[in-house]
């Protein structure tokens, strides 16, 4: 069996939240949460996608996952709900605490090309003025949710205060993606007869296309503010 999911295996796989429900299940997800929040290489996973998905094969993963199956649908997702967000509340820990023990090299570090140590300070300023704020919007952001507890640790952000955003970020990240995959499935299908779990392809294009909008739109107008006095001093 496991070699034939390798055989067949490509990495653009990596990137279709089906492949790890239909592969792994609920424990191939909880490692995906915890690595997607606290691991450099996790930035390319499918957090916010994923969990939608999950959301809309709650009942399937618990009754697969944990051998049973509570037959309610609100308390399976809460059991999931829980499981999820100990996995990233874990993830993010991880990265703050290698954030905050490579601090120190990473300010003495001298500048590359894709690494520039103004960007650590900008990141001081930017948790400085948002404080525990940031870390909760890091959750709903990708990318950025990889390496905020990166930063935050880098930075020295209070351990108490980190740890207190860090699960309240999680648990309302991980809870909103799992109850709106859930119950717009149960909305939809009973709704207008249009099963979600047939298209899941332009579901998690859409997912995509929403939660990286707000990080394209920031950094065009970051630019055109940047951009714009100097434009007109010429």
């Amino acid at each position: 069996m496991h070699d034939l999911i390798l055989l067949d295996f490509h990495w653009t796989q990596l990137l279709q939240p089906q492949w790890y429900i239909e592969n792994g299940g609920l424990w191939f997800i909880l490692f995906v949460i915890f690595a997607e929040t606290g691991l450099f290489a996790g930035f390319f996973l499918p957090g916010d996608s994923l969990l939608f998905v999950t959301g809309i094969y709650s009942n399937e993963l618990m009754s697969k996952g944990l051998g049973f199956d509570t037959h309610n649908s609100f308390i399976n997702l809460l059991l999931l709900g829980c499981l999820i967000s100990v996995a990233g509340i874990i993830g993010n820990f991880v990265g703050y605490w290698f954030g905050k023990k490579s601090g120190p090299f990473l300010f003495e570090r001298k500048d590359t090309f894709l690494f520039k140590k103004k960007y650590l300070y900008q990141a001081k300023d930017f948790y400085e003025k948002h404080g525990g704020g940031a870390i909760v919007m890091a959750r709903f952001l990708p990318i950025v949710r990889t390496f905020a507890p990166i930063v935050a640790g880098i930075v020295k952000m209070d351990g108490k205060k980190f740890a207190y955003f860090n699960v309240l970020g999680c648990i309302a990240w991980v809870f909103t993606m799992l109850f709106a995959g859930h119950y717009l499935q149960q909305l939809i299908l009973n709704s207008f007869g249009f099963d979600l779990k047939n298209h899941l392809e332009v579901i998690v294009i859409g997912i995509v296309l929403v939660t990286t909008a707000p990080v394209i739109l920031k950094i065009i107008f970051d630019k055109k503010k940047h951009t714009g006095p100097t434009e007109n001093n010429v």
